[in-house]
C-alpha cells in the first residue's frame, strides 16, 4: 500500500513539473534549447526553466538557483519583439535600482556595447536596491531588495531581444561568467 501511494505521489510530482516547465524529462542535463534571432543556443543545465505566464510574459523563463547565503534565486528572463532604442531601455533598466548611499546610478552602472554575431547588443551591469514588483499581481506594491544585480542585454537582430538576468548580487556573480559565455554562442 505504502509502494502505491508513493508511485502515486511521484507520478504526480512529475506531472506538476511538466505542467509547469512544459518539459517531460526531471532531469534536464543537457540544458534548455533557446531559439534567439534564428540561432538556437541551449541554455546551462543548471538553468531552470520554467513556463512563462502572465500578460507580458518573456519568451523564456529560467530560474538561476540561489548561491551561498543568498536567500532568492535569480531569475533570467528573454523577451522577444520588444520595442525602444537601446539608450532608452537601459534608462528604464536603470530607474529599478536605486543606487547605495553616496553614490549616483551611473556609478554602478556600467554599459557596454559590443557586436556578437554581427548583431548590435547593448549590455547593462547594474548593482544596488532592485525596485521590485510582482508582475503576476497588478496593483502589488514596490518592494526594495538590496544588494542585488540585473545584467540587462538589448540585441537588435532581425527582432529586438531583451535578456534581463536578475537577483541577489552574489548569485548573480556565481552566474555571470557562464551567461556572458552562452551569450557568445549567439553566432
Amino acid at each position: 500500500m505504502r509502494r502505491a501511494a508513493l508511485f502515486v505521489v511521484l507520478a504526480l510530482g512529475a506531472l506538476a513539473f511538466a505542467a509547469v516547465t512544459g518539459r517531460t524529462d526531471a532531469r534536464d542535463d543537457k540544458g534548455t534549447e533557446v531559439e534567439i534571432d534564428g540561432v538556437k543556443m541551449t541554455a546551462p543545465a543548471e538553468w531552470k526553466a520554467e513556463k512563462p505566464t502572465g500578460g507580458l510574459a518573456p519568451k523564456y523563463l529560467f530560474r538561476l538557483p540561489k548561491k551561498g547565503d543568498d536567500k532568492d534565486d535569480a531569475e533570467l528572463k528573454i523577451f522577444e519583439g520588444l520595442g525602444g532604442s537601446a539608450e532608452a531601455n537601459v534608462e528604464r533598466w536603470k530607474g529599478t535600482f536605486v543606487p547605495p548611499k553616496g553614490k549616483s546610478i551611473d556609478d554602478v552602472a556600467k554599459v557596454e556595447k559590443m557586436e556578437v554575431g554581427g548583431r548590435k547588443v547593448t549590455y547593462l551591469d547594474i548593482s544596488g536596491s532592485y525596485k521590485f514588483r510582482d508582475p503576476s499581481k497588478p496593483n502589488a506594491k514596490e518592494e526594495l531588495r538590496p544588494d542585488y544585480r540585473m545584467l540587462a542585454v538589448q540585441i537588435n537582430g532581425k527582432e529586438v531581444y531583451h535578456l534581463k538576468l536578475v537577483g541577489p548580487a552574489k548569485t548573480v556573480d556565481a552566474y555571470k561568467k557562464g551567461f556572458d559565455d552562452w551569450l557568445k554562442t549567439l553566432k
